[in-house]
């Protein structure tokens, strides 16, 4: 059974970074590798992770109680939680299916005076344009997040020269993973230098937690091979278990309980030496394989199937979603022709505040409630990814296995410039 990620991560990477555990370098040499090759301006800075980096800026910012944060409509929960755990509130701005961007005339109807910031994801891959938000908010004096946690494909995108705070994840099931860790940019250098000083009273990541998080990852990506993993689901199903729950709890980037006091941590030596290993030496023929796995699914079915996010204007297929109607179904579907999909537990749909019930993000909700994510990634054959074709054009063809009714607009996907 072909599972549905791999972990974009080679085993000699894994154990450079076990290496680096048990014999560190200085962080702060890592640390200046790494950034020489991601800013020119000095304007980056590594953290734990893209919730670390939030959390520190807020704290550094120190927003007013009761200010308002406009959130792209389906982000992770722990991002609202930090959210509230600085006193602010957060407010959803619906999505446009298509590109999986805020909507423009939702962003509006949203802002109020207690308006601080706006928090844009790039969802699933794609790149959405953020050239009229940026407007918006500079015509509003807000401040412009950039979570671009979904959509690293190389140092050719850093960051919008207009957001104020571009930040990107390398967690476990991200591009060039590095475990964890996170970069993120800071166009304003005082909040930059409030930013390093708060991190800097951190504690240190400890090299045994990443020495574990390194043997947990090596034994999912062991897992991950279609022989092994066809085993685990068996197992899983025949022990009364519920295979996709467990394989989602098994990525958490961090563990249940209190989230800030995980989040408060420096990276360690050892992560940020691996952090730059793997940004100096990115795949990109492994990026190029994946977009070409994608795109050719999107084309073959893209007259009868919705793929929200697809007509992104930049996409590198991070993940690759299909809207139907009846998604719990085409899971078992795909599960029975020996393919591993989920509709995932990570991303939420941010609930809008009780006093503005107009702010309900009604297209996001929907538009989640029926997703499905394929397995689509670079070792798949090319003929496992026609068989993941026929399988997906048999369901549509079914008596009651349809895809949602695509909009017309939506033909395809273009690979990243």
């Amino acid at each position: 059974m072909w599972s549905r990620k791999r972990l974009d991560i080679g085993w000699l990477d894994l154990a450079y970074s076990a290496a680096n555990c048990l014999l560190p370098a200085k962080s702060e040499s890592a640390e200046t590798r790494l950034l020489a090759q991601w800013s020119d301006d000095g304007d980056a800075l590594a953290c734990l992770s893209v919730r670390s980096g939030f959390d520190l800026s807020l704290s550094a910012l120190d927003l007013p109680p009761g200010g308002e944060v406009l959130v792209s409509a389906v982000t992770i929960p722990d991002m609202l939680e930090i959210i509230r755990a600085h006193g602010l509130r957060a407010v959803p701005v619906d999505l446009e299916p298509a590109t999986m961007a805020p909507r423009l005339d939702a962003l509006r109807r949203a802002i109020t005076p207690a308006t601080k910031a706006i928090l844009a994801a790039h969802l699933f891959g794609g790149r959405i344009e953020l050239e009229s938000i940026s407007a918006i908010t500079r015509e509003r004096g807000l401040l412009l997040f950039e979570d671009c946690a979904q959509a690293y494909c190389g140092l050719a995108y850093r960051g919008h020269p207009r957001a104020d705070v571009s930040m990107f994840s390398f967690g476990p099931i991200k591009t060039a993973t590095a475990l964890g860790g996170a970069v993120v940019r800071v166009r304003d250098a005082a909040l930059r230098q409030a930013m390093r000083a708060r991190q800097a009273a951190y504690p240190v990541q400890s090299h045994g937690a990443l020495l574990r998080r390194i043997g947990k990852y090596a034994c999912l990506k062991r897992l991950s091979t279609p022989v092994a993993f066809g085993l685990l689901v068996s197992a899983c199903l025949a022990a009364g278990l519920d295979p996709d729950r467990l394989l989602n709890g098994s990525v958490r980037g961090f563990a249940q309980g209190d989230l800030l006091s995980q989040l408060r941590r420096r990276p360690s030596a050892a992560l940020l030496a691996l952090l730059e290993r793997r940004l100096s030496r990115f795949d990109v023929e492994r990026l190029d394989a994946r977009i070409a796995a994608s795109c050719a699914i999107i084309e073959r079915l893209s007259a009868t199937a919705e793929f929200p996010g697809a007509a992104a204007a930049e996409h590198c297929h991070w993940v690759m979603p299909i809207r139907v109607d009846e998604p719990r179904r085409l899971i078992l579907a795909l599960r029975e022709a020996g393919f591993d999909a989920t509709q995932g537990q990570s991303l939420c749909v941010v609930p809008a505040p009780a006093d503005r019930p107009e702010l309900d993000p009604r297209v996001a909700r929907d538009t989640m409630a029926g997703i499905v994510f394929l397995p689509c990634y670079p070792e798949m054959p090319p003929a496992a990814v026609e068989r993941l074709i026929q399988v997906l054009a048999g369901f549509r063809k079914s008596a009651r296995g349809t895809f949602m009714a695509p909009p017309q607009f939506l033909a395809g996907s273009r690979n990243p410039a």
